[in-house]
C-alpha cells in the first residue's frame, strides 16, 4: 500500500503559526508568506475520514496550481511558487469569512434541498419544475459562511452585507470575479470534454487589494460532468457520469453515513483506499489533460520539509 501524508508538524525559519485544516496544513511565515501543504487527508460531510488517500494531495495541489496560473489575468491570486508537488507558497491575505459557491446546474446539496421543497437558495429564487442535473438559465451564486469547525452555513448576499461579513463594494467585486472565473473554468473544461457543474472560490485582501486564495477547480472544490452523454442521461433521468469527490460522498451515503451525530464512518479497506487514489489520478488526467507523474513517496515528510526550507532560504 502506498504511503499517505496525513499530518505535518514542521518548524520553519520565520514560522509564526500553523493551522491544520480538514485537508491542508498552512504555515504562516513572518505574517508575509503562507506555505500551504496539501495533505492526503480526505473529508466529506465536514468530517475528516480516518485514512489518507495516496497522491491526493499532489493531485489537488497540481490542479490548483495550473488553474491559478490560467486565471491570473482575471484576478490576482496568492500563489508565488510550488516548491514541492504537494506545496504552494504564496502571499498571506486576510481571508473573507465567506466562500463564493457558484452553480451552473441543479445537483448535489442544492438538488437535495430542492427535492425537499426549497425554492429559494441563499436568496436566489429557483423556478418550479426543475429536474436533477438540469442547467440553470444563468449560473447562480450561493455563498456560505466559512466555519473553522463543523458545517458551513448557507447565507444570502443581503445577509452577508447586513452582518458586516463583507462590505457591499468588496462583495460585488468578489461576485464579478466569481462569474468570470466560472466562465473561464467552463471554457477550459469544455476543451477536455467536461462540464464544470459547480465550484467554490475563496478570496482574501491585502493592502486594500482582493486576491483569489486557496485552491480552484479541483475535484475537491468542484464538480465536473462528462459532456458526452449528458443530454441523453438527463433526458432519461439517469445519474450523470462525473468527476468530483461526489463518488466518496455517495459511498458514505450508501453506508449510512452523512456526518450526523451517532453515525459511524464505514471501514476504509486498503482496496477501497487504493480505488479512491486511482480515481483522483484519473480526475487529474481528465481535468488537466496530461499524464499524472507520481512524485517519490519515500520519506514524504523529509522531502517536503527540505523543499520548503530551500524555498524559504531564497525568499526570506
Amino acid at each position: 500500500m502506498s504511503k499517505a501524508l496525513v499530518r505535518t508538524d514542521f518548524n520553519f525559519k520565520g514560522q509564526k503559526s500553523v493551522y491544520h485544516g480538514k485537508v491542508r496544513d498552512v504555515y504562516n511565515i513572518n505574517d508575509e508568506l503562507l506555505i500551504m501543504v496539501a495533505s492526503d487527508r480526505i473529508s466529506a460531510f465536514d468530517v475528516v475520514l480516518p485514512k489518507g488517500i495516496p497522491y491526493k494531495g499532489q493531485v489537488l495541489n497540481q490542479i490548483a496550481s495550473k488553474f491559478l496560473d490560467a486565471t491570473a489575468d482575471i484576478v490576482p491570486n496568492w500563489k508565488i511558487a510550488t516548491p514541492d508537488p504537494m506545496v504552494t507558497a504564496g502571499i498571506k491575505c486576510e481571508g473573507f469569512r465567506v466562500e463564493m459557491i457558484i452553480r451552473g446546474y441543479l445537483t448535489g446539496s442544492a438538488w437535495r434541498e430542492y427535492q425537499g421543497g426549497c425554492r429559494s437558495l441563499c436568496g436566489v429564487e429557483l423556478p418550479e419544475g426543475m429536474k436533477e442535473n438540469q442547467k440553470f438559465p444563468e449560473p447562480i451564486i450561493t455563498p456560505t459562511t466559512k466555519a473553522d469547525e463543523g458545517h458551513d452555513e448557507n447565507i444570502s448576499k443581503e445577509e452577508i452585507i447586513i452582518q458586516g461579513l463583507v462590505s457591499k463594494e468588496d462583495y460585488e467585486i468578489m461576485e464579478n470575479y466569481t462569474k468570470a472565473l466560472f466562465q473561464r473554468g467552463t471554457e477550459m473544461a469544455a476543451e477536455k470534454g467536461l462540464i464544470l457543474v459547480d465550484t467554490k472560490y475563496e478570496f482574501g485582501k491585502k493592502d486594500g487589494k482582493i486576491y483569489l486564495i486557496d485552491e480552484i477547480h479541483t475535484p475537491d472544490s468542484s464538480r465536473y460532468f462528462y459532456a458526452d452523454g449528458y443530454e441523453d442521461k438527463f433526458a432519461k433521468g439517469e445519474p450523470q457520469k462525473q468527476l468530483s469527490k461526489e463518488f466518496v460522498r455517495q459511498w458514505l451515503i450508501d453506508h449510512d453515513f452523512m456526518g450526523k451525530p451517532g453515525q459511524q464512518v464505514p471501514e476504509m479497506t486498503d482496496e477501497y483506499v487504493k480505488s479512491v487514489s486511482d480515481r483522483y489520478i484519473e480526475l487529474y488526467e481528465h481535468i488537466v489533460g496530461e499524464k499524472f507523474v507520481k512524485a517519490g513517496e519515500e520519506n514524504l515528510t523529509e522531502r517536503i520539509e527540505k523543499n520548503i526550507s530551500e524555498f524559504l532560504e531564497k525568499n526570506l
